[in-house]
């Protein structure tokens, strides 16, 4: 996004927006009882051509992904853009209190989609309690006309944050591994989208398989497994430049990347001399560092977000159960002691849960776990989900599910409630979900 907090931002933020502020979602119970919030198409003072289409048209597609976040995240029931009237330029800072209490509606969102001289958009999003007649916050961004939906999840962002005091994340992406094909012969590549399945891309053309792509937080470098030329290890995509280069060379066998939260390191598994053990290596490349030397398989490593602990799967006790270590591999510990078969942990971007794919009776589940092993949760009850990779705020988890006996799987989200369960739309099978940072 080209402009964010623009001369517009400021001047909506400069006027006084009162304190008390009713309105406020229960984020356990509203699940069951989601908040009715009322969405009309957002006005413009003249309707204008822009490359994204005219004012008018853009008014209602950002209420409609408005509209379509808030929903998705279980806590709202959004009545409109379709089942409502317009609004006025004049009706955005003063609205009909009673009509929109007539609706039903708690709460109300209203804004504006205006073309610039320059040829950029400006959209202002506003939110009122419709009970205490009050607005609530108000935000300003003035985009490119490319970068529309941009815009409609940042208001998003602004009115689920300030409803339900958890953090924004409607305005991320997720990359992950885009299949088609036969079981026997699958093409696998690079896909990366928005969290809600828009402005869906491929980054690689199928000719390698692609394996666990996971985000670095600069979102600029994803890395992966590739079999290119048959060879299975480490890559880096430059989403700027397009280009992939290899991380680790020299190893037979490198897998399952992820990348410190500071960016520099990428922790990975090097499978030598029949034994697997973590290790980590400059983003930029270098020599690897061992980090574990335990007989078995030590793998699916994971950083806490201050970059101190790592968790990980190991199957150094007969079965794959999870661990947690320091940064520097010392102080090695297990923690996962509730049955079956543990896999795929990775750590809460708030640092308090760990998420986990969890083995037994024939089923694949999405779980989470305090960091000490305790509170164990499974979220989901289908045959085949794994690979769970959190939200940005650490409230919703996207995974892959694949269906007995088939070859094809969907990208899937669920809350920490294991209720709001959705599927994610992609062109084709997907597999192997990263979710990405908050865009800046």
């Amino acid at each position: 996004m080209r402009k964010m907090l623009s001369a517009v931002a400021v001047m909506l933020a400069n006027m006084a927006v009162p304190a008390a502020a009713q309105v406020e979602v229960d984020v356990v119970g509203g699940i069951s009882a989601p908040m009715p919030i009322a969405i009309p198409p957002m006005a413009t003072p003249a309707t204008q051509s822009t490359a994204a289409g005219n004012t008018d048209q853009l008014g209602r597609q950002v209420a409609e992904v408005v509209t379509n976040d808030l929903r998705n995240s279980g806590l709202f029931k959004p009545i409109g853009p379709e089942s409502l009237r317009g609004v006025g330029m004049e009706q955005v800072t003063s609205p009909d209190f009673p009509y929109w209490g007539g609706t039903g509606a708690q709460a109300l969102i209203q804004g504006f989609v205006r073309a610039n001289g320059d040829g950029n958009l400006t959209v202002g999003c506003y939110l009122y309690d419709v009970f205490a007649r009050t607005e609530l916050t108000r935000a300003g961004f003035v985009v490119s006309p490319a970068d529309w939906r941009r815009a409609a999840h940042k208001c998003a962002d602004a009115v689920y944050t300030r409803l339900s005091g958890e953090g924004p994340y409607f305005d991320s992406r997720i990359v992950y591994v885009s299949e088609t094909g036969p079981k026997n012969r699958r093409i696998k590549r690079l896909a990366i989208m928005d969290q809600d399945g828009a402005n869906h891309r491929f980054l690689t053309n199928g000719q390698s398989i692609v394996l666990t792509p996971r985000f670095a937080p600069n979102q600029q470098q994803i890395v992966y497994m590739s079999y290119v030329d048959d060879q299975p290890a480490l890559y880096v995509y430059d989403l700027g430049t397009a280009r992939q280069r290899k991380l680790v060379s020299g190893a037979s066998l490198t897998f399952s990347p992820r990348v410190s939260p500071n960016g520099q390191w990428v922790l990975f598994s090097m499978a030598q001399a029949g034994n697997t053990d973590l290790y980590r290596v400059s983003i930029n490349g270098g020599t690897p560092q061992r980090l574990t030397t335990s007989p078995g398989i030590d793998t699916g490593g994971s950083y806490s977000p201050d970059g101190a602990r790592i968790v990980f799967e190991s199957d150094r006790g007969g079965t794959q159960q999870l661990y947690v270590m320091n940064a520097d591999g010392s102080n090695q510990q297990r923690i996962s002691f509730g049955g079956g078969r543990y896999a795929t942990p990775v750590w809460s971007p708030r640092g308090d849960l760990i998420a986990f794919t969890k083995m037994g009776g024939g089923r694949f589940r999405i779980g989470v776990m305090g960091t000490n092993g305790g509170d164990e949760k499974l979220l989901t009850e289908a045959w085949g989900d794994e690979g769970p990779s959190w939200s940005p705020n650490g409230r919703v988890l996207t995974y892959f599910r694949s269906g007995q006996g088939a070859a094809r799987a969907d990208v899937w989200s669920v809350d920490l409630t294991g209720v709001n369960e959705r599927r994610i739309p992609t062109p084709l099978d997907g597999s192997d979900p990263s979710w990405g940072p908050l865009r800046p």
